[in-house]
């Protein structure tokens, strides 16, 4: 029996190019393995082997979406795959992103077997699950060694034919996909059997698990606006010119904070737009439609509001996963606190 032809897809870290700094890496294809290939070949044994890497930086993919699914299906088109992995991506914003898109760009054009690994709260398993499998990993690269076997073990079910099994099972990341199975004992005897368990404290699975969705208790009201500190907060990634601290356009590593206390509008000279999932022309123009200070100025000045606190905090909202979003907000959350802000506007797109 001949083996599974494999190309695998990897990141510019993850390469041993470079960090951040070599980000914008374009796609290139080296022959064999490369990088984690390794671990998986080693999973595989003798069922798979894997005939090429495609690699490319996160930023160039993110950025250059199309252009990069073009020149990696021209890439993979030349290997002729029975099957194609990308990452482990764990909880890397971009590159979950980067690679749930080329895999399901791949499924799409070759009508093959794709499978990718990341961390359930990565953004690109909530962009991607319903179109490919995601094996569940960690969220870090500190959990290569768990990940490798599982993705290997469930790379090899899917390049087989085999049939694919429930996600509890498998170790996917659940597809909202639901199959009518047969159970010996009716519905009502098992909601009873887990009632009871679940009133003893002993443990239980559901059968019908449902969104876990975050309850956020209100602030309390401010009871004279007129004299409130307000701070400006944004997910719509509004920059000084020139982008100083690199926010990146997607699954944003980073937020910034940036001194507007001499700015009472700001321009297209001034201030631009750095996020990457809307047309930033209107905002690039006059970052104010994101970034409401010249409106703000105007209420200070009429003594509607106490007054605009001096710094901004932004970061890009698209991709960016739902753990970064509230690291970012708990540490920002304290140096607004600290400087006596009474009230936040949080702004998106």
């Amino acid at each position: 029996m001949s083996k599974i032809r494999v190309v695998h897809y990897i990141n510019q870290f993850f390469a041993g190019i470079g960090g951040e700094e070599k980000a914008d890496v374009k796609p290139e294809v080296r022959e064999g393995v490369v990088g984690p290939g390794m671990a998986l070949k080693g999973a595989f044994k003798d069922e798979a082997e894997i005939v090429a890497t495609v690699i490319c930086g996160d930023s160039y993919f993110n950025e250059n979406i199309e252009e990069a699914k073009a020149a990696i299906i021209d890439m993979v088109k030349k290997y002729d795959p029975d099957l194609f992995i990308a990452g482990p991506a764990f909880n890397a914003g971009r590159y979950g992103v980067a690679c749930g898109a080329i895999s399901k760009a791949v499924k799409e054009t070759f009508d093959i077997p794709v499978v990718t690994a990341m961390y359930p709260e990565n953004p690109g398993s909530d962009m991607f699950k319903k179109d490919l499998y995601i094996i569940k990993t960690g969220n870090s690269a500190a959990k290569m060694r768990k990940a490798i076997p599982a993705l290997a073990k469930f790379a090899l079910k899917i390049g087989k034919g085999e049939e694919i099994q429930a996600p509890n099972v498998e170790g996917y990341i659940p597809r909202g996909v639901r199959k009518n199975i047969f159970r010996e004992e009716r519905g009502s005897e098992r909601a009873v059997d887990m009632l009871v368990k679940k009133l003893k404290g002993e443990e239980f699975v559901t059968e019908y698990p449902m969104p876990d969705f975050d309850n956020v208790t209100p602030g309390k009201a401010i009871q004279d606006i007129s004299k409130a500190k307000v701070a400006i907060v944004t997910s719509g990634g509004i920059v000084p010119k020139g982008n100083p601290d690199h926010i990146e356009s997607s699954s944003a590593s980073k937020y910034g904070k940036y001194d507007i206390a001499d700015f009472s509008d700001l321009t297209a000279e001034t201030h631009e737009t750095a996020h990457g999932g809307y047309d930033p022309v209107y905002a690039n123009e006059d970052a104010d439609r994101v970034l409401p200070v010249d409106v703000l100025r105007d209420l200070e000045k009429e003594g509607k509001i106490g007054e605009l606190h001096r710094y901004f905090y932004t970061t890009t909202g698209n991709g960016t996963s739902v753990g970064n979003s509230k690291k970012y907000a708990a540490e920002y959350a304290k140096e607004l606190v600290a400087d006596g802000v009474d009230a936040v506007i949080l702004t998106s797109t």
